[in-house]
């Protein structure tokens, strides 16, 4: 079974700020982690790996420093990792980003399932998953919770709703997004970290996937992100206090003197 996981570096969100000058992330001197729903990805493809027997191939799009993730991944059970990284990439929204990663699955072979993270804790679109789908023409499962099966060609998921789950049979080749209560991510093992350490990512240009430099990037990017700011930080909360009807009064007096009612 050849199982594809996408990967995304991001900032630590517990450490970023922004400049409130020029409403920009300031990512001088943040940290860089995998990003939190995709080790979950990481650790299902894995786990059917070890299951089904097969190969894990990671991929992810970003900066030479994207290596770094791409690397832990080996230490934590992928059997490659490619990174597609050229200046022609940058500033690239989620539909030119799924489509230069939908170039790079074609680039590494024949596969029977692609799986991705939730959504990325830096932009929170969950929009690049279904996106691969479409430019690969599969299906997609999004919100998958549990894989019961992979058997000739079909899978078995179980995808998480507002009141409960669903039970669907899906064709491979397909598109999974996973959420984090599918499994609990390992640690990297002594063997996955030795492997690590020797391990040479590759690296492929948009040339190299055969990618069309007007669908990628910024020229490919319908969406831009105009401006990040920090919400203003309102006054204090005042809490009510009496009985429910002295409460319900005291409310409408505050609407009236605010003007809302």
């Amino acid at each position: 079974m050849n199982i594809i996981v996408c990967l995304k570096q991001v900032p630590d969100t517990t450490e970023v700020k922004i400049n409130p000058e020029t409403n920009t992330l300031m990512r001088e001197g943040v940290r860089s982690i995998i990003n939190p729903f995709d080790n979950y990805a990481l650790e299902e493809g894995v786990r059917l790996k070890e299951r089904y027997g097969g190969a894990v191939k990671v991929l992810s799009m970003g900066p030479p420093q994207a290596k770094e993730a791409l690397t832990e991944s080996i230490s934590l059970g992928a059997d490659d990792a490619y990174l597609l990284c050229d200046r022609a990439f940058a500033g690239a929204d989620t539909l030119a980003t799924s489509y230069a990663l939908s170039q790079g699955i074609q680039k590494t072979g024949p596969y029977d399932l692609i799986i991705c993270g939730r959504q990325a804790i830096d932009g929170d679109t969950g929009q690049v998953g279904p996106g691969i789908a479409e430019h690969l023409g599969i299906a997609f499962v999004g919100m998958v919770r549990k894989i019961r099966e992979v058997e000739a060609g079909r899978a078995v998921v179980e995808r998480m709703t507002d009141d409960g789950y669903e039970v669907i049979n899906c064709t491979l080749p397909a598109v999974f997004s996973v959420v984090k209560e599918i499994n609990e991510p390992r640690v990297p093992s002594l063997r996955g970290k030795m492997r690590a350490r020797s391990y040479q990512v590759t690296t492929w240009t948009a040339a190299e996937i055969a990618a069309d430099t007007a669908r990628t990037g910024l020229k490919g990017s319908p969406t831009q992100v105009v401006r990040i700011f920090t919400p203003k930080r309102r006054g204090r909360g005042e809490m009510l206090n009496g009985d429910t009807g002295e409460k319900v009064s005291a409310l409408f007096d505050r609407l009236r003197e605010a003007g809302v009612v």
